[in-house]
């Protein structure tokens, strides 16, 4: 396993999912992990002997708070994992609710913006900026205007941070899941069943595969890798499943 030790990490929306995966991984490699997130996770904070600070990440003042509270405590932070995020407001582009794309943006999209504006000040010269996307940054999905459009602009600032912050050594990067297996996916049983085909690999992702990613892009055998927007998505972006066809015929039965 890539080694952490001696880094500190923030995570954003650590107390479930990809969040809470990373936040178990990050913490077996050595690191000391600050776990922010709206719902109370003191006693995960207290079982990988860290920090819980709570954080909405819609709000700047915020995200500031969680940094710079972060650096009081630790004197440095290596490693921001931007990772809360919320889907919202699925229908089709026609019956659009402005308020859906105000939203996902408010919390997808500024909350990226605000880790990397604040990340720029406190996080360490060689450090490390992940933000989460999704496939769904990487093409369009019927129906889910709001959530593209929000994931879309991630890849873009991510690409602009990671210029903007080469000269100090500070890597950015973003992930791009596909459909995997956290409570977003699991409160949708039709779109985890449908998910199961249209996937060339023929299953949901699991958050420990997409954590297995953020560790390796925070470690320092990825030093060369910045600026990039990497899918771990089952094979979804590489085109039409061979499954789909399956699926098609027993949703036909």
């Amino acid at each position: 396993m890539f080694s952490l030790k001696g880094k500190v990490a923030v995570i954003t929306g650590g107390g479930s999912g990809i969040g809470l995966a990373t936040v178990r991984r990050f913490y077996q490699a050595g690191a000391t992990v600050v776990v922010a997130d709206l719902s109370d996770e003191t006693k995960l904070a207290q079982e990988i002997d860290g920090l819980y600070i709570k954080t909405d990440v819609s709000i700047e003042n915020e995200v500031q708070f969680l940094l710079e509270k972060t650096v009081e405590k630790y004197g440095h932070i290596d490693i921001l994992f931007n990772n809360a995020g919320i889907g919202r407001g699925i229908g089709m582009m026609s019956d659009a609710e402005s308020v859906d794309y105000e939203v996902s943006f408010k919390v997808n999209t500024m909350g990226v913006l605000y880790g990397l504006k604040h990340g720029s000040v406190y996080l360490s010269d060689g450090g490390v900026i992940i933000n989460s996307a999704s496939v769904a940054g990487l093409q369009g999905v019927p129906t889910y205007g709001p959530y593209v459009a929000s994931k879309h602009a991630v890849i873009g600032i991510t690409k602009t941070a990671a210029l903007e912050l080469s000269l100090r050594n500070i890597r950015v990067n973003c992930i791009c899941p596909g459909t995997i297996d956290t409570p977003m996916v699991q409160n949708n049983t039709a779109q985890k069943a449908i998910n199961n085909y249209v996937t060339p690999l023929g299953r949901n992702g699991l958050p420990e595969e997409v954590a297995a990613l953020v560790h390796f892009l925070s470690s320092d055998d990825a030093k060369f890798i910045t600026g990039q927007a990497i899918a771990v998505d089952g094979g979804i972006t590489a085109g039409t499943s061979l499954g789909i066809w399956s699926g098609l015929a027993a949703l036909s039965n």
